[in-house]
């Protein structure tokens, strides 16, 4: 087996729950762009990565989309320059981050966006989140005689546009995302639109931002992602959140005026935004279901404070330090000390856990000798800091529990 190949079995199944996704419109530097904005949402998604762009092929007389996908970091998929000058060219293009949580993910073909060319015309593909209903999905498929390229749930989707009895293409569009059921946030691309759409019950993020504004004739860049750190590193500002249920259609009519199609997929729910973006796994540097990640963190940490505050302590005893599981619960743990000041209680925030930030996420790997291992490998204590002293360690999440009991440990251990 390829060892980069390998070195990536100990993920998923395919169930893309916390994907990154990236697309542009109406720039002269497109292929680029989504590069530096799948940077910026590695966080999201380390398995693998791809970028397609969309272009007129001059020897083919008609439109095509070049595309690149690989194992592994964005900075590594994409080391070689000359996929930006010579074959990701075009001026809209989408690109995805994966990440998924359970089997192998060996598979290749699984590495989005998806590509496929159908009776009217290119359309691809990126997908952060997980379809409910997929199993009768696919096996209505089957029955029919659809082969399948991967095994991902996102192929259901192309599947659906392709088969799909309506004439126009946003209404295929439409047809196929009203027979879905789950949490999905999307990016596609046609041949003259990017699209942008959110599941009903806005479960993942998505917003979108502008690069370029319209200058008379020539239309402004427009931009979409998971999270606000992308536009910022290209340069972008947030203009708003794609709604639930919202099907966004990006277009050379809307870029002129910054007023673009909307259609409304039907809402059966309210709105069940997921928690797990705030407290975990979006960067606080983002602005997330509208608000942003850093200040709900800091907040969260200030009610902690008054429902598990530090223990007193006598007069002339060292006062408790508190320490955060970096990085996701750093904020969390200084909105947590601040409060507990405010209280009267006497306390102090230390750096009492370095993380190795080359190891993935511990919770997805298989086996507790192995989490346990990796807990090791991903943290080590500062035993200065913690020896001898009353510690109060802030965590954001408790998975399975594992990682927070054997890094009490650790910390024990320390002092």
């Amino acid at each position: 087996m390829d060892q980069k190949v390998k070195a990536h079995n100990l993920a998923s199944k395919e169930i893309n729950e916390y994907c990154g996704i990236f697309g542009i419109f109406n720039s002269s530097e497109a292929a680029q762009n989504i590069y530096y904005g799948l940077h910026a949402l590695q966080h999201r998604g380390q398995e693998s990565c791809g970028i397609v762009t969309s272009t007129f092929d001059e020897r083919k007389l008609k439109p095509v989309m070049p595309t690149h996908r690989d194992f592994g970091l964005v900075l590594d998929a994409f080391a070689n320059d000359d996929l930006f000058s010579s074959k990701l060219l075009g001026r809209n293009g989408i690109g995805h981050n994966r990440y998924s949580t359970s089997g192998a993910t060996d598979n290749r073909a699984n590495i989005q966006p998806f590509v496929v060319a159908y009776r009217d015309g290119n359309i691809a593909l990126g997908h952060n989140g997980n379809l409910s209903n997929a199993r009768e999905l696919r096996q209505g498929f089957s029955d029919r005689g659809t082969l399948f390229q991967t095994t991902s749930d996102s192929e259901l989707i192309l599947h659906l546009i392709a088969q799909s009895r309506r004439k126009k293409q946003i209404d295929q569009i439409i047809d196929a995302l009203t027979q879905v059921e789950g949490a999905f946030s999307l990016v596609m691309l046609t041949d003259e639109h990017l699209i942008a759409v959110r599941d009903p019950n806005g479960f993942r993020p998505l917003c979108l931002g502008i690069l370029r504004e319209p200058d008379g004739d020539e239309p402004g860049t427009y931009c979409v992602a998971s999270e606000t750190c992308a536009f910022d590193m290209i340069g972008a500002k947030y203009v708003r959140d794609v709604a639930p249920g919202e099907i966004l259609v990006i277009d050379r009519e809307g870029a002129l005026t910054g007023d673009f199609k909307s259609f409304q997929l039907p809402r059966r729910f309210g709105t069940s935004q997921c928690v797990f973006e705030y407290v975990y796994f979006s960067r606080p540097d983002s602005k997330v279901f509208g608000e942003m990640v850093d200040k709900v963190r800091r907040k969260i940490g200030k009610q902690l404070a008054h429902d598990a505050p530090v223990p007193a302590i006598a007069t002339g005893e060292k006062k408790p330090i508190v320490i955060s599981v970096p990085d996701s619960s750093n904020t969390a743990a200084i909105g947590y000390v601040s409060e507990c000041q405010k209280l009267g209680l006497r306390c102090k925030f230390e750096i009492g856990l370095i993380r190795n930030h080359y190891i993935g996420r511990t919770f997805i790997s298989p086996g507790q000798n192995m989490r346990e291992k990796k807990v090791r490998l991903k943290f080590n204590t500062v035993d200065g800091v913690l020896k001898n002293r009353v510690v109060v360690m802030v965590d954001d999440s408790i998975v399975r529990g594992t990682t927070a009991r054997f890094l009490v440990k650790m910390v024990r251990e320390a002092g």
